[in-house]
């Protein structure tokens, strides 16, 4: 990702760089050192087979995202320790025990050293040992650190479709969901048992303890067709615990909250929807500018609402943003472009939620239009299932 001409990488560590020449030697091979990782991991610790779904392919894929992630922040220790964190808080929804990890890193090193072969040396093996230590007992940390359940049932309330490929699904959790507006939650349907969803509640927190989620089925996504086409009043889901960067700290009567910038395409509306709904219930909101956007009207699901917010609201001022075709009071082209002959951003807090392109693209333009990168807020775990 591009982030500015002037902005100066830190010098890279020894360690990162074992890690990361090893990684692209395996990287052409990355399928097959899944599927081997697995393999040997339902071996090592056969019980760990159970904890998975039938179909493996997004869940080797989210391995994959997951080491990448781990190399590229190798030299980010802020970053990597808080990502870590939140994994590892997240996986207390699989009902992981603390000698799974000790299962994880022999697999995980069988499997680098069947694929790196001669590139398998001492100082590498000792790289990957390294890591993966940081790794387990950062995320152990992160586990040990929520005293909730790992996860809660909910029931399903309504299912209202927008769109062909967009739903709004409301549940109860049998109690409340511990989060903050902007969090995201992953999500077990009873159509795809085992199969986890990350979705964001589209409102903040209430006292009936209801969640809204805002769900577009994706191309050959199992788990969002499934939502969007055949979840049903009565089914029963499993919500896991929240985690997320795209919340808001609570105001505090010494500091005056910055401007907000709030970016959304598609169904990245969600957690900015959620933090709308906690701003509009506070006394002295800052001033907010939110740029939705979509390929094309259709895709505005939200915007009606948003017009009637924006009236009631005087802090709050909407631009719609379309690839394709028009709106009213709206701008042609990508979010990116959007942000250009608009303003200046650099004294906003910027929050940008939307697909990994999306969010590449639009963190980039903001780099280059000088926004201090400790000013921009997102999540970036992918949820393509």
């Amino acid at each position: 990702m591009t982030i500015g001409a002037h902005h100066q990488e830190p010098a890279e560590t020894e360690l990162a760089r074992l890690l990361r020449a090893s990684f692209a030697v395996v990287a052409p091979h990355q399928e097959k050192l899944a599927g081997y990782f697995y393999g040997a991991l339902f071996t090592v610790a056969p019980d760990t087979r159970d904890l998975f779904p039938a179909n493996m392919a997004t869940q080797r894929s989210r391995l994959l995202g997951a080491l990448l992630q781990i190399v590229r922040s190798v030299d980010d220790t802020a970053k990597l320790e808080q990502f870590l964190r939140h994994l590892g808080r997240d996986h207390r929804k699989f009902d992981v025990l603390a000698r799974h990890y000790d299962a994880v890193g022999v697999a995980l090193l069988a499997a680098l050293k069947q694929f790196l072969r001669d590139d398998w040396t001492r100082e590498v093996e000792q790289a990957w040992t390294t890591a993966y230590g940081l790794v387990a007992s950062t995320m152990q940390a992160g586990a040990g650190s929520d005293r909730g359940p790992n996860w809660w049932k909910a029931l399903v309330l309504d299912h209202r479709k927008l769109a062909s490929d967009i739903a709004v699904v409301r549940v109860q959790p049998e109690e409340p969901v511990p989060y903050r507006a902007g969090d995201h939650v992953s999500v077990e349907i009873p159509q795809r048992p085992r199969l986890w969803r990350h979705l964001s509640p589209a409102n903040a927190p209430r006292e009936d303890g209801a969640l809204d989620f805002h769900i577009r089925a994706v191309t050959g996504g199992w788990v969002s067709g499934a939502i969007v086409n055949h979840t049903q009043p009565g089914d029963t889901w499993r919500i896991g615990p929240a985690i997320g960067r795209l919340h808001l700290e609570a105001p505090t009567a010494q500091a005056t909250e910055r401007k907000l910038l709030l970016i959304a395409g598609g169904t990245g509306f969600a957690p900015l929807c959620a933090i709308l709904d906690d701003l509009a219930r506070r006394q002295n909101p800052p001033k907010v500018n939110l740029f939705l956007g979509g390929r094309t009207a259709q895709d505005l699901y939200g915007l009606t609402g948003l017009r009637r917010l924006a009236l009631a609201n005087p802090w709050l001022t909407l631009t719609p943003v379309t690839e394709n075709g028009s709106v009213p009071d709206g701008v042609r082209g990508t979010l990116a472009d959007a942000l250009g002959p608009t303003g200046s951003w650099t004294d906003h807090h910027v929050l940008v939620a939307g697909s990994p392109a999306m969010l590449d693209a639009t963190v980039a333009r903001l780099r280059e239009h000088g926004v201090p990168a400790d000013h921009i807020s997102y999540d970036d775990w992918p949820s393509t299932s």
